[in-house]
């Protein structure tokens, strides 16, 4: 195995590409060999920032082992298939792909050319969800509950609710119930700028995601009902709390017999880890020792088909409403 340091670039360098610069900077035995952006005053200052060069797209696949592409969704079936075609590996942000049957033949096209594909949904990678996943291999799931509200005001969205929030939350669900989806059900309000939806696994396990621009604080939380406990999963703090029942009992005090009915609740210990620099990292094992990602692209067409079926019933109904 090679000890060069890993050669890697970002394709697009906004609000979350910069971001990628960042910890490629700051990952061990990896160089950040350039940067490329349509806007080339903002390459040049990401660039200078994390002591790189801004460089042409051609010139950085020419140069990199390993690009993150972090532009709109609608350009990252095209610059995947450049990258893969150049013998680059590629890190594509979330959602993966407009179009699932693009996906498809770029996930094909990974496959012939021996190329690693992995999908940006970092909250894989939230060292609280992962402690979640550990918990939950002796638990049985009854339900799940997301709530993703309050967009971030720092950067422009083009997605809409459910595909630059909801679909985070759809990923994790997905991870954390390996079964068919059965039914879907979708409902939407302020022009859709706020999604509830319902899901139904084949297993009987349900799900309620909601996704929010317009509340007025943000909340990022993962709940989860089993047979033996309820699991509070907070994704901002990264924190996991662990509700169990005791058994309720009367207790003799000064004032006479009262009843007590008191909750036991753990809090396992979990990394302090940052979720990107963590998703960077495996990212960058698994281009290094040609291994599967954590999140593959069959993961991100997964979630996606999800999403697009919670978008066009809620778009439905918001037509027959209107009509």
């Amino acid at each position: 195995m090679s000890t060069a340091p890993m050669r890697v670039g970002v394709i697009g360098v906004g609000s979350m590409g910069q971001n990628h610069a960042r910890v490629y900077a700051e990952l061990p035995d990896v160089e950040l060999v350039g940067v490329a952006d349509t806007d080339a005053d903002r390459a040049r200052e990401i660039a200078a920032s994390h002591g790189t060069q801004a460089r042409s797209r051609a010139e950085l696949l020419d140069r990199a082992d390993a690009v993150s592409i972090a532009v709109p969704t609608a350009h990252h079936a095209d610059l995947a298939r450049e990258c893969i075609e150049a013998g680059v590996d590629v890190l594509v942000e979330k959602p993966f792909v407009a179009d699932p049957e693009t996906g498809r033949e770029l996930a094909d096209l990974a496959h012939d050319r021996g190329a690693v594909i992995q999908v940006g949904h970092i909250e894989r990678f939230n060292p609280a969800v992962r402690a979640v996943a550990e918990i939950l291999d002796e638990q049985e799931i009854i339900a799940i509950d997301a709530q993703r509200l309050g967009s971030p005001r720092e950067r422009t969205i083009a997605d809409n609710a459910v595909m630059d929030l909801m679909i985070h939350d759809i990923d994790v669900v997905l991870s954390l119930i390996d079964e068919d989806v059965t039914t879907v059900n979708a409902l939407g309000a302020e022009e859709n700028r706020y999604i509830d939806a319902q899901l139904r696994f084949d297993g009987g396990v349900v799900a309620s995601l909601t996704a929010s621009r317009v509340t007025q604080k943000k909340i990022r939380q993962l709940s989860i009902t089993t047979r033996e406990c309820w699991i509070a999963v907070d994704y901002i703090d990264r924190s996991v709390a662990i509700h169990r029942h005791s058994l309720p009992e009367y207790v003799e005090r000064k004032s006479g017999m009262h009843y007590r009915h008191e909750g036991v609740v753990e809090r396992p210990m979990v990394d302090s880890g940052e979720p990107l620099k963590e998703e960077l990292a495996s990212f960058v094992d698994c281009v290094r020792e040609r291994t599967s990602p954590l999140v593959t692209a069959e993961d991100g067409l997964r979630a996606l088909s999800v999403a697009r079926r919670i978008d066009r019933l809620a778009d439905d109904r918001m037509e027959a409403e209107v009509r």
